[in-house]
Formats: C-alpha cells, sequence, structure tokens
C-alpha cells in the first residue's frame, strides 16, 4: 500500500469531518489521543493509556490488550522460532553426518506387537519433526508409512470406535496440555491489591487497635472490624465477578479454537472436530484451510502453504513429493491436496475531581479537627488542646483520613470498566446463541455503530443451496437440464470427464444402492450432482484418465482448469467459470452430435442474450470448455508446476444455470438495517444482471433500471482515480463481477469518507478487506481459517439476519454502558457534593466509611450487574448509527443527570441541616437524635440511588418500566439491594454506625425516593440541543484563549477531545 496516497486519504478523511485516523499516523490536526476502532498502532495505544488516572490498573479494563504483554509475547514467539530453526538445524546437520559415515540403510523397524502398528510414536515425530525426507523413503514413501499406519490412502482409516480408540491410545490426541486457569485466589489477590482498599484495611487495622487499647475488646472493636467487613466485602464481590467473567472468556475461546474440518474414513468426506483427528487420517486441504496436525502430503496440485506462522518468514512454500512435510498451524495459500495426520499439540476526569475534592475534605476536616471546631453530636469539642491523649487524637485523625479515603473510593468511576467487561462478556454469551462468535471484544461496541454493511451475496444473502436449473448445451437451451438423451454420447462424454476431474468436490459412492454423498462447496455439489444426474459414475470417470497439472479456482480470474491424461498422446484441458469470460476464450462450440462449429458473431450474441436470460432470473451462470493439447507439449514433472495451461483456442461445450435462493426473512433484515440508517451494500463476483435480480429480491435495490454508480462492475470501479473512487462509493449499492481486491478498495473509499464499515467474507483472498474493515465478519460454515483468523466476528450460520442481530447487540452494548455511567455519575456527584458541603459546614460527614463502601458496591458491581446485562430492544434500531466522534455521554444524559443530582442534593442536604427539627427529633437525646438523622439520610440515599436504577435503563424513553418482566437479573439485583439495605440499618448498626428506624421513617425514606420517578417523567420533556455540550464548553475556552492570546498558535485550539464529555 502506498503510504503517501494513504496518508493523504486519511487527512482527506479527517476534513470531511468524518471517521478516525487509519493505521497510524496522527491526525491533521495533531490530536496525539484519537485512536480508530482498529488497527491502532502501539504507540498510539500507549498514548492513549496514559492519559487515563487508574488508582488500580488492574480494574482498568479487564480482557483487553495489555501491551506489555502483547510486547512478552511477542518477544517469546520470536525466541521460540530462533530455537526451532537451532534445533532443525542441528538435527539436520546430526543426520547429515550419519548418513555419510553410515554405508548401510537404516532397516525399517518391526510393527510394535503392544500396539498394532508398523511405526512408534517417537519415529514418527523424528520423520515429520525434521522434515527427513530420506528418512521417509526408507520407510518406503508415503504408501510405505500409510500402510504402517493401516491407512488406505484414497479411502482413509475405517473410523469405528475401536479404530479410532486404539490410534489414540497409540499416538495420543490432537490436544496440547492447556495452561492451568487462574485459581479464585487469584482474583482476590488481584483484587486486593487495589490502593485505595489497601489503605481502609490499614486505617481498619488502626481503627481496631486503637479502640480496643481505649474502649476495651467488647466495645472497642467494632469500629475498625465493620470497615474491615465492608472491605472484604467488596473484595470477594469483584474477585467473583472476575473470576466468572474469566471462566466466560475461556469457554468462548475453547469455542473459538475449535476448527470444524473435513476428513475422508471409509471412503467417505465427514466433518469432525479438530480435537477428534487420529493419527493416520486423510484431510483434504484446499485453499484458505488451515493445517489441522503436523502431517505428510499424500497428493496435491498446485499446493502452496504459507509458513510464516510457524518460522516467522513471510515466504510461500510448494509442497509436493519431494517436500511433502505439512506444520500445524500454517494455512494453505493456494491449491489443494490430501495429508496424512501425525498429529502435534495444537472514564479519567471524574477520577481527577473525586481525588481533588478528597484532598480538599481531608484538609478542611484536618483543619477544623485541630481548631477546635468539629464537635461531637452532644455539643462538646472532639479536640481540645492540651487535654487529649495520644490515643484519642490518633484515633479522630484516622477516622477523618478513613472518610477522606472513601471518598475516593466513591469518587473514582472504578465499576465503568466493570460494566464494560460485563456487558461485552454478556453479549458475547448471548451472541453465540444468536449464531456469531466474537473474536475481538471491541468488535461487540464498534458494530454498534456501523453506518454502511458491505456483504457478500451466496450464502449470506442467498441460502447456499444450489441446484442446476437450467442448461444450454450443443448451442441450444436443454428441455430439462437433466436431460442427456438429446446430446450425443461422445458429447456427454466430455462433459462428465470436465465435470468429475476439474472439481475439488468429492462422490463417496455407497454400496447397496444408497444414494450418493456429495461433498464440496455449493458451486461444486451442484455441479457434481447434476453430473450424477447425467449419468455420471464419478470414480469409474476419473480412473479412465490422469490428472497432469491443475489450475485451481482463483476469484480473481473466476475460473479453474485442469489438464488431463486419456493416454498415448492425447491430452484433454478442461475448463471451468464465469460464463462471459470462459467464453471470451473460446474460438468454437459443439453441436449436440459433437461436430465443431467456429464461434461466429452471431453465435457469441446468442450465448451471451442466454447467459443474460439466466442472470435476469437470478441464476449463476457456469460453463464448460475445453481443448486439446499434445503430450509432447507438455512439461516434465519437475517443471510442471510451472507449466501454465494453456486457455486461448477453446471449444465450448455449454453453459448451466444454478438457482441460489434468496434467504427467508432477509429483505426484513435489510428493511431493518435502512431504518436504522445503515446502508446494506452487496458485493459480490456474479455478473450485473444475476447482481441486480439478487438485490431487487432482497431489497437493496428498488428500482430495476438503476445504473452506474449504483450498480457497478468491480473493474469499472477499479479504473477510478482515488477521489472519484471515494465519491462513486458513497452511491454503490451493488458490486458486480468483483475480485477481493476490488471489495478492499470499495472498504478503503468508504472508510475515507467517515464511515463505519461492517465486511463481511469468507474466502482467503477476503481477508485484506475483513481487516481493513472496522468490523470483519466472516462465516463459520463457508468461510476458510484464513477468513477467520482475520475477522473480528464470525457468523455462525452464514446467515443476513445473524448480521443485524450482532448490530442490535452492538447497540445494546454501547447503550448499557451510557445507561451505567448515567447511573454511576449520579452517586458520584451527590455523594461527593453531601459529604464535601457538610464537612465543610459542620466538620462531620453524614455517610460514614462504612456506609459509603456500601454505595461503592451498589453502584459498582450491583448497578454494572443490573444495568450492563440489558437485552437489546428494537428501539434500538430505530436510532441512527453512532458516530465516530459522538461523545459517550450525550445531551439527553446530561439532562437527566442534573435533574436527579440536583433533586439528591437538595433533599439530602435539607435533611442534614434540618433533619432534625423536620423528623421531630428535637426532644430526643442529641447524640441518638443525630445518629438517627445519619441513617435516614443514609437509608434515603441508598433508596434514591435504587429508584434511579429503574430510570437508567430507559434514559430517552418515557416508559421505565418496559420489558423489566424479562431480565431478571435486575429484578434479581434490585431485591437483593433492598433485603441488605434493610439487614444493615435494622441490625447491623454496630457496623454501619445506623440505628433502627420506626415504619414511618421508613415510608417517609420510600416516598423521598419515589418522587424521584415523577421528577425524571417530567424531565423528559425538557428538550436538549443537539450540539453536544462538551462543544459549547470547547468554543467557551477557545473564544476566552484566543481574547487573552491573540497570537497564540491556531492549531493549538483546533484539538478535539475524545473523553467522555
Amino acid at each position: 500500500m502506498d503510504s503517501s496516497s494513504s496518508g493523504g486519504a486519511r487527512v482527506r478523511r479527517r476534513s470531511s469531518g468524518g471517521g478516525s485516523s487509519s493505521w497510524g499516523s496522527f491526525s491533521a490536526d495533531g490530536d496525539p489521543f484519537d485512536i480508530p476502532a482498529k488497527g491502532a498502532p502501539v504507540e498510539r495505544l500507549k498514548k492513549w493509556r496514559k492519559a487515563a488516572l487508574v488508582l488500580n490498573a488492574s480494574r482498568r479494563f479487564r480482557y483487553t490488550l495489555d501491551l506489555e504483554k502483547e510486547k512478552r509475547k511477542e518477544e517469546i514467539r520470536r525466541k521460540i522460532r530462533a530455537q526451532a530453526h537451532v534445533i532443525r538445524a542441528a538435527f539436520r546437520f546430526k543426520e547429515a553426518g550419519r548418513g555419510h559415515v553410515q554405508s548401510k540403510e537404516t532397516k525399517v523397524p518391526h510393527a510394535d506387537a503392544a500396539l498394532g502398528f508398523g511405526i512408534k510414536e517417537d519415529q514418527l515425530t523424528a520423520l515429520t519433526r525434521d522434515h527427513n525426507y530420506s528418512a521417509l523413503q526408507q520407510y518406503g514413501g508415503i504408501s510405505g508409512v500409510a500402510n504402517m499406519l493401516k491407512t488406505d490412502t484414497e479411502k482413509g482409516i475405517g473410523g469405528d470406535d475401536a479404530d479410532l480408540m486404539a490410534r489414540r491410545n497409540a499416538f495420543g490426541s490432537n490436544t496440547y496440555p492447556r495452561k492451568k486457569g487462574r485459581s479464585f485466589l487469584a482474583f482476590v489477590w488481584d483484587a486486593c491489591k487495589d490502593l485505595t482498599l489497601i489503605i481502609l484495611m490499614v486505617a481498619a487495622a488502626v481503627s481496631l487497635a486503637l479502640g480496643i487499647t481505649t474502649e476495651g475488646i467488647k466495645e472497642g472493636w467494632y469500629d475498625g472490624a465493620s470497615i474491615a467487613f465492608a472491605v472484604l466485602l467488596v473484595v470477594f464481590v469483584t474477585a467473583i465477578s472476575d473470576y466468572k467473567q474469566s471462566l466466560q472468556f475461556q469457554n468462548l475461546n475453547e469455542e473459538k479454537q475449535n476448527i470444524r474440518l473435513e476428513v475422508v474414513r471409509g471412503g467417505r468426506r465427514i466433518m469432525v472436530s479438530i480435537y477428534d483427528l487420529v493419527v493416520g487420517d486423510d484431510v483434504p486441504l484446499k485453499i484458505g484451510d488451515q493445517v489441522p496436525a503436523d502431517g505428510i502430503l499424500i497428493s496435491g496440485h498446485s499446493l502452496s502453504i504459507d509458513e510464516s506462522s510457524m518460522t516467522g518468514e513471510s515466504k510461500i512454500v510448494h509442497k509436493d513429493q519431494k517436500s511433502p512435510f505439512l506444520m500445524s498451524g500454517c494455512k494453505v495459500a493456494d491449491g489443494y491436496g490430501t495429508m496424512l495426520v501425525r498429529l502435534n499439540g495444537v472514564a479519567t476526569f471524574i477520577g481527577m475531581v473525586g481525588l481533588s475534592v478528597a484532598l480538599a475534605v481531608l484538609v478542611v476536616l484536618l483543619a477544623r479537627y485541630f481548631t477546635g471546631h468539629t464537635y461531637n453530636p452532644d455539643g462538646s469539642v472532639q479536640y481540645v488542646k492540651g487535654k487529649m491523649g495520644v490515643g484519642q487524637t490518633i484515633r479522630g485523625v484516622v477516622r477523618i483520613f478513613t472518610v477522606a479515603v472513601t471518598i475516593v473510593v466513591v469518587a473514582v468511576p472504578e465499576g465503568l470498566p466493570l460494566a464494560v467487561t460485563l456487558t461485552l462478556a454478556f453479549s458475547m454469551r448471548k451472541m453465540m446463541k444468536d449464531k456469531a462468535l466474537v473474536r475481538r471484544l471491541s468488535a461487540c461496541e464498534t458494530m454498534g455503530s456501523a453506518t454502511t454493511i458491505c456483504s457478500d451475496k451466496t450464502g449470506t444473502l442467498t441460502l447456499n443451496q444450489m441446484t442446476v436449473v437450467e442448461a444450454y448445451f450443443g448451442g441450444k437451451k436443454m428441455g430439462s437440464p437433466d436431460n442427456a438423451q438429446t446430446l450425443s454420447a461422445d458429447v456427454t462424454s466430455l462433459i462428465v470427464e470436465g465435470i468429475a476431474q476439474n472439481t475439488s468436490g468429492s462422490i463417496y459412492e455407497a454400496e447397496g444402492g444408497q444414494e450418493p454423498e456429495v461433498t464440496g462447496s455449493p458451486t461444486e455439489k451442484a455441479i457434481l450432482s447434476w453430473g450424477l444426474k447425467l449419468g455420471m459414475k464419478f470414480n469409474e470417470t476419473r480412473s479412465k484418465s490422469s490428472i497432469l497439472h491443475v489450475f485451481p479456482f482463483n476469484s480473481e480470474k473466476k475460473r479453474g482448469g485442469v489438464a488431463v491424461h486419456l493416454g498415448g498422446p492425447e491430452v484433454h484441458i478442461h475448463w471451468k467459470g464465469a460464463a462471459e469470460i470462459i467464453l471470451d476464450s473460446c474460438t468454437s462450440w459443439l453441436d449436440t452430435d459433437g461436430s465443431k462449429h467456429s464461434m461466429t458473431p452471431e453465435k457469441v450474441a446468442e450465448f451471451k442474450k442466454f447467459i443474460e436470460d439466466m442472470a435476469t432470473a437470478s441464476l449463476r451462470c457456469v460453463a464448460f470448455a475445453y481443448r486439446t493439447y499434445e503430450m509432447d507439449g507438455v512439461p516434465n514433472e519437475d517443471q510442471r508446476d510451472e507449466w501454465k495451461l494453456p486457455e486461448d483456442n477453446l471449444i465450448m461445450l455449454g453453459i448451466v444455470g444454478i438457482k441460489d435462493p434468496c434467504r427467508p426473512g432477509v429483505q426484513d433484515s435489510v428493511r431493518l438495517c435502512q431504518a436504522a440508517g445503515i446502508k446494506v451494500r452487496m458485493v459480490t463476483g456474479d455478473n450485473l444482471q444475476t447482481a441486480r435480480a439478487i438485490a431487487l429480491e432482497c431489497g437493496i435495490l428498488d428500482d430495476p433500471n438503476v445504473s452506474e454508480p449504483v450498480i457497478i462492475e468491480g473493474k469499472t470501479f477499479r479504473a477510478l482515480s482515488d477521489l472519484e473512487r471515494e465519491e462513486a462509493a458513497e452511491k454503490i449499492s451493488v458490486m458486480g463481477r468483483s475480485s477481493p481486491n476490488d471489495k478492499l478498495l470499495l472498504v478503503k473509499a468508504l472508510r475515507n469518507r467517515g464511515h463505519v464499515v461492517a465486511v463481511t467474507g469468507d474466502g482467503t483472498n477476503d481477508a485484506p478487506a475483513l481487516h481493513e474493515a472496522d468490523i470483519g465478519l466472516s462465516m463459520g460454515i463457508q468461510g476458510t481459517e484464513v477468513a477467520k483468523e482475520s475477522s473480528d466476528i464470525i457468523i455462525l450460520d452464514d446467515n443476513f439476519a445473524s448480521v443485524v442481530r450482532v448490530v442490535r447487540w452492538g447497540r445494546s452494548v454501547y447503550a448499557n454502558i451510557q445507561k451505567f455511567i448515567q447511573f454511576q455519575l449520579t452517586v458520584n456527584v451527590a455523594a461527593l457534593i453531601i459529604n464535601v458541603v457538610a464537612a465543610v459546614s459542620s466538620g462531620n460527614v453524614p455517610l460514614n466509611a462504612v456506609q459509603l463502601l456500601w454505595v461503592n458496591l451498589i453502584m459498582d458491581t450491583l448497578g454494572a450487574l443490573a444495568l450492563a446485562t440489558e437485552p437489546p430492544t428494537n428501539h434500538l434500531m430505530e436510532r441512527p448509527p453512532v458516530g465516530r466522534r459522538e461523545p459517550l455521554i450525550i445531551n439527553i444524559m446530561w439532562r437527566n443527570l442534573i435533574i436527579m443530582a440536583l433533586f439528591q442534593v437538595s433533599v439530602l442536604l435539607t435533611l442534614n441541616f434540618k433533619g432534625i427539627s423536620l423528623l421531630q427529633l428535637k426532644n430526643d437525646n442529641p447524640a441518638h437524635a443525630d445518629k438517627v438523622k445519619n441513617t435516614f439520610i443514609f437509608n434515603t440515599f441508598v433508596l434514591c440511588q435504587v429508584f434511579n436504577e429503574f430510570n437508567s435503563r430507559k434514559p430517552d424513553e418515557l416508559n421505565i418500566f418496559k420489558g423489566i418482566s424479562g431480565n431478571h437479573l435486575f429484578i434479581g439485583i434490585i431485591a437483593l439491594t433492598l433485603i441488605l439495605q434493610a439487614l444493615i440499618v435494622e441490625f447491623l448498626g454496630k457496623f454501619a454506625s445506623t440505628v433502627k428506624l420506626s415504619w414511618q421513617l421508613w415510608l417517609v425514606s420510600i416516598g423521598l425516593a419515589f418522587f424521584g420517578w415523577p421528577l425524571a417523567f417530567v424531565g423528559k420533556f425538557i428538550p436538549v440541543p443537539k450540539r453536544p455540550f462538551g462543544e459549547f464548553f470547547a468554543c467557551c475556552c477557545k473564544g476566552s484563549k484566543q481574547a487573552s492570546d491573540a497570537t497564540s498558535d491556531d492549531k493549538g485550539n483546533k484539538s478535539e477531545h475524545r473523553d467522555v464529555v
């Protein structure tokens, strides 16, 4: 990729107002913290991380990118690769020396009588590990090793339970020793590392020691023990939450690694898990597959392997009978073949404010305490200089210090990372049920911001259940595509030969008259099934000729070919592929009687008309052609791999039309996306007419008469200049005859225009587009392993409806995080203001350390569990996509937050200063009255948060109870919070410094908290500006700075912010 052009594109993107910068360089305005959603370089991620104040790094963003860990991993990989090279070189040197000294050949080992196989595990391991070709020859080549392993190179192993068990006992299973997961105690230890909790534990210990010393063990242990208990409760709740998340991610990771692949057992191709492979299995390989285990190549055609994942060298290695060894984990870059398995183990700003406020409170309280302005409930001064003992003084300081530290615990929004992780974990688990496997966590949230989806046609918008419904052979349309009686025996023989030999599929012909089993890609299966109806005997046809060379089907050239030797000097070269492309290479055509005719312009027009008619009927057109060749012109076997099959002067045999019906409900899914502001674009390799017909059927197009650039051909799009391409990309709805590179160009153009792009893909060549897109969606059934590894999310059922469900979940993730932030900030603001005002005015705080820790537990862990696990609703699909630059806290949230915070602060401060008179406690003992007042404030404050959790469920909807009956976790957490609150107030007074409240005071508390519901309802009628509040503040700051310094650099005033505001 040309860096200069891509860099220019990035600047254009920013200047056009959308999008984050791509892949690395700084944005045009020099903002170093503008991080793109995907593919950000390490240096910029480091700068982004440094911008955040986090008191406990272990709770920052769990299970996301750990830069130091990634660096260590890469270093370990580098060392392993280097060591592997050294070991291999040493073994080769040793074998070379041994071969030079020994003149006699090594004897083939005798069969191991105990295990029943002709080769032992260590011998087999040494053979493949050292890539020892001479040893392979000594064992009798690949056929000799196969015989020792009791494997038929054509039909595979028997595959019955006894055979599989014997192989596992002899050679082991295709698994590796798993790293033991972290224990629960490890998570407890992590939670204990929180600096604020450590300080509180120290304060609890000091308070406990001083209390027992001054008041005796009977009364003096309550204060210290209650703080310690509250801290331990926070620690264990955090640890349990983290541990459960860890188990969830571990299970999802195992599911991700459980690759399904084809093996040949008993002559049949069946699908098995990679973990169920056994030694001796025959595994067919094709482009994009991952080599599932170490093994040896049985047979292959143009087979090339990418070994970069093992060797570290980005080099494609050709595999043949002279270089047959395959390594587990490598990818098939080209061609196809069959291998014999030898197993191998396979929010910062608020934190700053909270910290500053806590320091201010600490200074004010200490100043008031030591100057004699802090009073006991009975009116006496707490500290009198010269009359206080050291123990009492220290205890008073510890109490003040504990309150200040607890304010930090409440103020720093450490629940936000927990809420992010919880909602991602919850969404990932639920998305599995909706047939989507998330490979990268960030993709969940990014998918909610998608503005366009570039979708494949085959298998995604269609069912991928293909059948041949029309045929054009012998220069005319066949009445029935299965009726071969109108064709001569010679023509039928040529067609059947081309079908049987020029395929990557297979047919298992069962004994006893059962239906043959056809395997392969959907297109191959349709053609092979059609061949069977023509009377093709698959194995018999393949045995009549031998394959000389194969040109595997290529999505760039859209055709595949094979050269077969019929015996003597006669060679046939068969081609199969996109009808109009094959037609362009034909100079003649074959009639029904087998006579050859020249391809006249009139006949070309006739063929094109038939292709167009089939395409208009939504059929995929595949043409068959061949040519003869002399055996003398075929290169010898050593040079054959470089032979380019002749593709000129072809003889047209005929064309078939393959029907692949649209998926049921796909039209509704497309409409749902369009209503949600997401444009669906279809990118397909089919010709324009087929693409147009399918797009109309799916609802992507409404007008059948649209023209460029709404519907465009891939070669036309790629011929445009960069700027023209970006302008055309905005309008494109359908791209036909596109190559994977055209898809990549489309993705880049859309991202340059500021779109958040989701792309579906299944082929190896789709990998660059999947990687370049903001969200890459690979197909779980037809997708290759290369495509899956380049993607962010795997669609397990290849269904477009599942893609739309992923969008809903993505929007749900974003919305749930916003709900939790609104709830948490309300608690933050209210708790800070109440304690600060009370501390400054009277020297005492109404909420003590234990009570604040309980509030912290409600708003962090319990609040995150309640709000971060809200399931998606249809309302989410009625909103426009979230823009790249849209702030996390939107104006609606600010409105709700300010209303509720002002309400809570007003009520609680009024109770703090006038509570004794309002609650009619003037006649009570002053100390008891003060305790009742503070308990009432604490109870009302907690109940306000409980009622506000309901408000936070629906920030922009009037009905806050909508769908609540389906969220059992939310109801359970609310019930648990209320029960625990009642226990704390009524029965744990010694620990929480509370007293029992009368039923009348409970009713008043509930009534005051309940008032938050109608207030929030009325508040939602207050209109808010569309422009984010953060921009108003930025403009004010910018204006004041320009006024004070007219000569300042204008560039410094244009920095954009990516904060919570």
